[in-house]
């Protein structure tokens, strides 16, 4: 595993680093349905309108910014207030060293702090390197939304995946 990693809510410094991030994923295709690049005032119109039960986290080694994770809420309707959708994105030039783990189990405390019983992630079928992380941490797929986007001049599948906390009450 690499280096400790520190985590902490996204400022606004860290905007033009995290759409870095994500265009890194855009630019590969298969990771994102996005197709164009994201500026630091789209992430910051992002994170501006997340609720007190979402966040933005950052992962970062020294003043280095390595990738980042969101959990957000999974609807607006009241019935879905404990089930929320987590993402996770680092810079490629630092994938498989640890900090994706690091990050994930991170995520999942939060959201386990935000009393959420129930996490979602949807992932590009293709990306099965995400489905196996994601399996290892204990979520499991529970289906395969078949040609639901259209990307990189291709119909694509998304994996749903779930993970439910044991201990909810």
């Amino acid at each position: 595993m690499g280096q400790t990693v520190s985590f902490r809510p996204a400022q606004p410094a860290d905007y033009g680093a995290i759409a870095a991030i994500y265009n890194e994923a855009i630019a590969c295709g298969g990771i994102t349905m996005d197709a164009t690049p994201y500026s630091a005032s789209d992430v910051q119109a992002i994170i501006q309108k997340m609720g007190d039960r979402e966040v933005f986290l950052v992962a970062e080694q020294g003043d280095r910014l390595l990738g980042w994770g969101a959990v957000k809420r999974y609807s607006d309707r009241l019935g879905y207030r404990f089930c929320c959708e987590t993402s996770i994105y680092l810079t490629f030039s630092q994938t498989g060293k640890g900090y994706g783990h690091q990050l994930q189990a991170a995520l999942m405390a939060q959201a386990k702090a935000f009393q959420y019983h129930h996490i979602v992630v949807k992932i590009v079928a293709q990306n099965w390197d995400s489905v196996r992380f994601h399996q290892r941490f204990g979520f499991e797929i529970i289906g395969i939304q078949k040609e639901i986007g259209y990307a990189n001049g291709a119909w694509q599948d998304v994996v749903i995946m779930q993970y439910l906390f044991n201990n909810f009450d």
